[in-house]
């Protein structure tokens, strides 16, 4: 998991490495991360599992329980990288040569270190492949692409090729109409915001939730015999 690790900590510092300077932010992300946070030992092959006012069977409430955890864990990660990419946006004229930006980095990467590292090391394999996917949602770009511009193809390409060892690919997309996973990801975020678990920030390409709920049981009426 370290070269996983180090692309998701990668892409968090990057982010904001031509941003503001701010100071700490101490305010609540909607879910506490605590040092406990650990789901089950955790690689899992999620069937296809249609949420509806039935009531799921035992084995497909567990599974869905183990994804709605994943996504409680990482959510306020793939929230903050969307706001530091909204901070570089507007800051990237702020700075003006690489000394200013060099001293900069180093603020960041001490601010990132003290508040997020030890966290995202973490992070499992399936935590981690959660995290990507809802990186695009936030941000619109996936991993790969936001590493690539804000450092190098080469590093991009390392760093994809180092995750795909461990059955994370950068590249992957947030697909609520594809991936069931990607819909059942959509339906706990729903859920966790209308509760206050987390806190919602818009995502890149706003998802009607009632349309993508008929999209879904639409699809579970064509696939019964």
């Amino acid at each position: 998991m370290q070269f996983i690790r180090f692309s998701l900590f990668f892409l968090l510092l990057t982010v904001v490495a031509h941003g503001q300077v701010i100071s700490k932010d101490t305010t609540k992300m909607g879910y506490v991360l605590v040092d406990t946070d650990e789901v089950l030992n955790d690689t899992i092959q999620l069937e296809e599992i249609i949420v509806s006012k039935e009531k799921l069977d035992p084995d497909a409430k567990k599974r869905f329980l183990i994804l709605q955890s994943r996504v409680y864990i990482t959510y306020p990660y793939a929230k903050l990288a969307s706001e530091r990419l909204t901070l570089l946006n507007k800051g990237m004229t702020r700075l003006s040569t690489n000394r200013e930006k060099k001293k900069y980095f180093k603020i960041v990467e001490s601010y990132l270190n003290d508040e997020f590292e030890a966290k995202l090391k973490k992070l499992s394999r399936s935590q981690g492949r959660i995290l990507v996917k809802l990186i695009h949602r936030q941000t619109g770009t996936t991993t790969y692409e936001l590493v690539k511009t804000l450092k190098s193809g080469w590093k991009a390409f390392w760093s994809s090729t180092a995750a795909s060892m461990f059955d994370i690919n950068l590249k992957s997309e947030f697909a609520p109409y594809e991936s069931n996973e990607d819909f059942l990801i959509e339906t706990i975020l729903a859920r966790a915001f209308e509760s206050g678990r987390l806190q919602n920030q818009p995502p890149a390409q706003p998802v009607d939730i009632d349309k993508l709920n008929d999209f879904w049981e639409a699809k579970a009426q064509r696939a019964t015999p």
